[in-house]
């Protein structure tokens, strides 16, 4: 679509809703942005200072949308509400912002998603990519929109995207050279309502590839799998449990890259900086997207052996009186949380809950035995996990009205040895602004103990 001249509404304020208004603005379009915040005011110069632009705020109208072309939706807005139920009545056509960039992108893009993993594999790719081309850029989910980088791209630029459901409910062109699902489990169900509807969303991420692209698949999840023979591009896969004939596995304690049963090790994962089974699968989804991206196995291998946890995921704060701390408030659901108790060595006392995103809570729970020592149980849902806990069982529970309440209990609880590790099972929402800020909250809170 060209988009010169058109008329074109933001839905949204946020950080990609003014960073799409930007790309937009050297298209020469006409503008509208739009936030349910009656008190928004425009606060950006550049955005200011375009005179084709009209900011409408509090309520959009029928008649706000009698001339537009075009909606390009920020990630937080779901599809479902009547607004957007508006704007599909009269056949506009909806864009994501990763869709709005994509066609203003130059280069080759690797778009990574699965329930959880994403943003410690999307880093990884970047910290391999970056040893071999410096001529790249990293957005998406991680926090840099892609609109902001979209027109600073050339040929030879290679974009990393991190890409959520909510960024991939509405994309419909957007078609990444290497495309990757790393994981499929239940979450975001309060906006997506069923499993099949968040499946179906997660795999739009392959369904433009060509004949040309590439396709990482986790050869264990068997949702990833399902419907295999509908993906048009070339498949690799990696796996923690089979060994391969051709793609990327596990043996011991082994990562082998294997091409037409010629078998390669790329390192043996207690050399690894980081911890956990699951991080070696996300290990092991970097090793296939960066081999389809022809970088040589010493650039990758070199790359992989540095790699430090990513903030937020499983992180090492410090050791305290024999008690080591972990920051795990990336872990938003249930599955993610599960994956981090499992990749506790010792005795742990276990900080979770927040907000309800309708998640269930039994696997992770059964996932307790023999590791939590205490379950330390803040936010909207620590009731009802409790509830669950103690139907499951376990009754080691005590709950708390704040994250600094939660510290020092946790700090009384533990013994030498154990470990303390912040991993809520659910997203941050009513409390925090995000999850990086509890994140930080809690190691500000783990460093007041040595005060």
């Amino acid at each position: 679509m060209q988009l010169n001249e058109k008329n074109i509404l933001v839905y949204g304020a946020g950080k990609s809703g003014i960073s799409s208004v930007k790309l937009l603005i050297n298209q020469s379009c006409n503008i509208v942005l739009f936030d349910n915040n009656k008190e928004y005011k425009i606060n950006d110069k550049i955005i200011n200072q375009y005179s084709k632009i009209k900011l409408i705020t509090g309520e959009l109208k029928n008649e706000d949308l009698e001339h537009i072309d075009l909606v390009v939706i920020s990630p937080g807005v779901p599809t479902d509400t009547p607004d957007i139920i508006m704007v599909k009545s009269k056949n506009i056509i909806i864009w994501s912002e990763i869709e709005l960039a994509y066609h203003f992108s130059k280069g080759k893009i690797i778009g990574i998603t699965g329930t959880n993993g994403k943003t410690t594999t999307t880093s990884l790719v970047g910290e391999i990519i970056k040893k071999y081309n410096d001529n790249l850029y990293v957005v998406g989910n991680i926090g840099n929109p892609f609109t902001d980088i979209a027109l600073d791209t050339n040929d030879d630029t290679v974009i990393v995207a991190e890409l959520s459901s909510f960024q991939l409910e509405t994309i419909i062109e957007f078609a990444p050279n290497i495309s990757a699902i790393l994981n499929i489990s239940p979450d975001h169900l309060n906006r997506h309502h069923t499993m099949e509807e968040y499946i179906k969303v997660k795999k739009n991420i392959y369904r433009k590839q060509s004949f040309n692209d590439y396709c990482i698949l986790n050869y264990d999840d068997i949702e990833v799998r399902k419907n295999e023979n509908e993906i048009k591009a070339k498949i690799i896969y990696f796996s923690k449990k089979e060994e391969l004939g051709n793609g990327v596995y596990l043996i011991k304690d082994k990562i082998i890259y294997s091409k037409s049963n010629n078998k390669t090790e790329i390192c043996n994962v207690n050399e690894l900086k980081i911890i956990g089974m699951h991080n070696y699968e996300n290990i092991m989804a970097a090793i296939s997207i960066t081999i389809a991206l022809n970088i040589p196995l010493e650039i990758i291998k070199k790359a992989i052996l540095e790699f430090k946890a990513v903030e937020h995921r499983i992180e090492y704060i410090d050791t305290i009186k024999g008690v080591r701390y972990y920051n795990d408030s990336k872990g938003t659901n249930p599955d993610a949380s599960q994956k981090a108790v499992e990749a506790m060595t010792g005795p742990t006392i276990l900080i979770a809950g927040g907000y309800d995103k309708d998640a269930a809570y039994e696997g992770w729970i059964n996932s307790f035995n023999g590791r939590v020592k205490y379950l330390v149980l803040l936010g909207q849902t620590k009731d009802k996990i409790a509830e669950q806990a103690i139907k499951q069982g376990y009754t080691n529970i005590i709950k708390v009205k704040t994250l600094n309440e939660a510290v020092n209990i946790s700090a009384e609880k533990a013994s030498e040895g154990d470990s303390v590790l912040l991993s809520p099972a659910c997203a941050s929402w009513g409390m925090f602004k995000d999850y990086e800020e509890r994140g930080k909250l809690f190691k500000q809170y783990v460093n007041g103990l040595l005060e």
